[in-house]
């Protein structure tokens, strides 16, 4: 018995060292093709440095060999080299030293699109439509927006002189700035709506948005709410721990809010509420669309999984991949993707394997026939792999396409423009009405202009008319083809009222946003906003609200009850 047993050891001590060995073997192996490919690699760029006709850019060219790989992993690991750093610190705490302004290219100059609120930019009196002519006496024609960017950037505490030109204005304007550390708020609008429920426009997770978004539902409390909004539409994400604060003003202390899972072990971690919460019972409406990404789809997520909150909106857009930063040699850094995270259900929202390409090197979304069922914590059906699918689903109609051209091309910018100029004062953002009068001059300014735009009707009927004299079908059909062409022809101010209302809405946003800036111009945009409206309404109807958040009917029987009128 004991040599039987012997044996048995020696076999299984043999097959344990044997296993380590193929393993040993096989770590070996990689490692020895990391070290040849590295230094082929080396080696052919040290060939073309002295042998190439021409000379060549040793940063340059090495960004792009480094670009070039990272591109066939995913979208979010990226090489920051010491000069790109700025992007990236934006990127992770949503400040930098500048004067605070969006700037935009207009008729060949770069100009300013919209000073924030309390920024260098505004405190000097820099207007939206003030077109850049100098910085320290250096002429800024020919420089592009991210070229002027640069120079309006720069260390806090610095100063300079900007010269302008003016709408309006006989002559140029000149401006001393001095930079200041430059802050985009994370909650840059928050107020009472009807029913006394809340409304807080969470923007980022940048900076410090969980201090901001507390301190605007403190704010909120005191004036009496009893449910709330958070609006996550348009929200890219930012940093993962900031979610889970948020989340725990409304969530139990102990409850996981997500979880991340890597490759190494460090990649995994679970992250729970630490604090008991503000408001545990306030009912919550969670409005989400298909850019609230990342840290939103986390928030959002965990509202739902936990019957915490009823999301409204549309599908979000399915990032369930965690990004780490690692510092480099000479002051680069590398932005890579380390696990992927989990909201409480167990699900992953992540949307598009990027493991698995197609032979073109194409990616596309997981179908929804491979998703997964998993349960929220009150035992309703939700589904990973495609992001956060709301409980009431709301479909928004595509803005126009010749609102697009508009914009592009500057035209409601011009307009705008000219407007200020002519009303130095406006109404209040709640307040303001673009006129049908006002509307005309818009329409004469686009006719003045020369404008034309790309209808979507003519590709398409190009395409058809080409497949049917493909088919042989030309001759037969060659009378409809003509009436269709005569009903689809290019009318433009036919297409100007048509689209009225959605332009009239974008030139107001434009108006109201050169006297009052961004608030001002939220106030605008959420005139008639159809979500928002639904939102309130379903948390005066608590019956339904509740009933959102219980188990037992599928998930179309959900959607019905919730969109019925």
């Amino acid at each position: 018995m004991k040599k039987f047993l012997a044996k048995k050891m020696m076999l299984l001590v043999g097959l344990v060292l044997l296993g380590l060995t193929f393993s040993s073997f096989k770590d070996d192996d990689k490692n020895f093709k990391v070290a040849k490919n590295l230094d082929i690699f080396n080696t052919i760029f040290k060939e073309l440095n002295i042998y190439y006709v021409d000379t060549i850019n040793p940063d340059k060219s090495i960004k792009v060999g480094i670009d070039a790989m990272l591109d066939g992993l995913d979208p979010y690991t990226e090489y920051y080299p010491e000069e790109e750093m700025g992007d990236l610190n934006l990127m992770l705490k949503g400040s930098y030293g500048g004067i605070g302004s969006i700037i935009t290219y207009y008729k060949g100059r770069v100009a300013i699109d919209e000073p924030y609120e309390g920024m260098p930019a505004a405190k000097v009196g820099l207007k939206a439509g003030d077109v850049l002519l100098e910085i320290d006496g250096k002429d800024l024609k020919g420089k592009s927006v991210a070229q002027v960017s640069e120079m309006l950037k720069g260390q806090i505490g610095t100063s300079f002189m900007l010269k302008v030109e003016r709408p309006g204005a006989k002559k140029p304007l000149e401006f001393k700035l001095t930079r200041e550390s430059i802050q985009i708020p994370a909650v840059p609008y928050y107020s009472v709506e009807a029913n006394n429920t809340g409304y807080i426009q969470l923007n980022s997770f940048t900076g410090k948005p969980s201090k901001e978004f507390k301190d605007a539902f403190l704010a909120l409390k005191k004036k009496g709410i009893t449910s709330l909004v958070i609006d996550l539409r348009n929200n890219g994400g930012g940093l993962l721990d900031e979610a889970v604060e948020i989340a725990n003003m409304f969530i139990p202390r102990g409850k996981e809010i997500v979880s991340t899972k890597g490759r190494i072990k460090q990649g995994d971690r679970s992250y729970k509420t630490t604090r008991e919460p503000i408001d545990p019972e306030i009912p919550i409406t969670v409005l989400v669309n298909n850019s609230s990404a990342s840290a939103s789809e986390i928030l959002a997520g965990a509202f739902q999984d936990l019957d915490r909150a009823v999301i409204i909106g549309t599908r979000t857009f399915g990032k369930g991949l965690v990004q780490t930063t690692r510092n480099l040699p000479y002051g680069g850094n590398l932005k890579l993707t380390t696990a992927k995270y989990y909201i409480p259900s167990g699900r992953c929202v992540q949307a598009i394997d990027y493991k698995h390409r197609n032979e073109d090197g194409s990616v596309g979304r997981v179908p929804d026939s491979l998703t997964t069922v998993f349960h929220t914590a009150a035992g309703r059906e939700v589904r990973d792999g495609g992001g956060i699918m709301p409980d009431v689903e709301i479909k928004v109609e595509k803005a126009p396409n010749i609102l697009f051209y508009l914009v592009m091309d500057k035209l409601i910018f011009e307009y705008a423009n000219d407007y200020c100029v002519k009303h130095p004062t406006i109404a209040s953002a709640k307040d303001f009405v673009l006129t049908d009068e006002d509307y005309n001059e818009f329409k004469a300014l686009v006719n003045k202009a020369n404008f034309k735009y790309d209808r979507q009707s003519d590709k398409v009927l190009k395409n058809l008319k080409e497949v049917a004299e493909f088919e042989g079908y030309m001759d037969e059909a060659s009378e409809e083809f003509k009436a269709l062409e005569k009903k689809l022809s290019h009318n433009l101010d036919r297409d100007l009222d048509h689209f009225a209302k959605d332009i009239k809405s974008v030139i107001s946003t434009e108006i109201v946003k050169r006297s009052q800036f961004q608030k001002g111009a939220i106030i605008q945009q959420l005139k008639g906003d159809e979500e928002l409206a639904k939102a309130i309404e379903l948390l005066k109807d608590q019956d339904k609200y509740k009933s959102l958040l219980k188990p037992g009917k599928t998930n179309a029987e959900q959607k019905s009850v919730a969109t019925a009128k």
